[in-house]
């Protein structure tokens, strides 16, 4: 996997951004950091579960290894050559799902596809194009 393949998959999933942060890009949904990196080191770094890392370092740990700094924190470092495309976007949509709002992870479950960021003509929270309606209930 390439860093523009990286790059091009977090950016994918709803609400992502980049925004650059110690001279790196983050990958950040709703504010919070889900990835980061850059396409000089060939590293990136992902947020994962203690239990997720443990397993990526024992499978292959000349490819992923406890991210410094954030790495007690389930944080792995992510060779990016040591990976392919598949196994790449996994991580990146296990990372996302770990730091998106329960119920920006709940739409993208029902849609299985990335869901537009709201626009000026949207509500946030909602795919482009359908804008959420409150309808009131009659009163009894």
């Amino acid at each position: 996997m390439t860093f523009r393949e990286f790059r091009r998959r977090c950016l994918l999933l709803p609400h992502a951004e980049e925004r650059e942060t110690w001279g790196e890009a983050t990958f950040r949904v709703r504010d919070r950091i889900f990835a980061m990196g850059s396409s000089e080191g060939g590293f990136v770094s992902v947020k994962a579960s203690l239990d997720d890392q443990s397993g990526l370092l024992e499978m292959d740990p000349d490819t992923f290894s406890a991210s410094a700094y954030t790495g007690r924190y389930g944080w792995v470092r992510v060779r990016l050559r040591g990976i392919d495309g598949e196994l790449g976007a996994r991580l990146i949509e296990n990372a996302w799902k770990r730091t998106a709002p329960r119920r920006l992870v709940s739409e993208y479950e029902v849609t299985k596809r990335p869901v537009a960021s709201p626009s000026p003509r949207t509500t946030a929270g909602s795919p482009a194009g359908s804008p959420r309606r409150r309808t009131r209930r009659p009163s009894s």
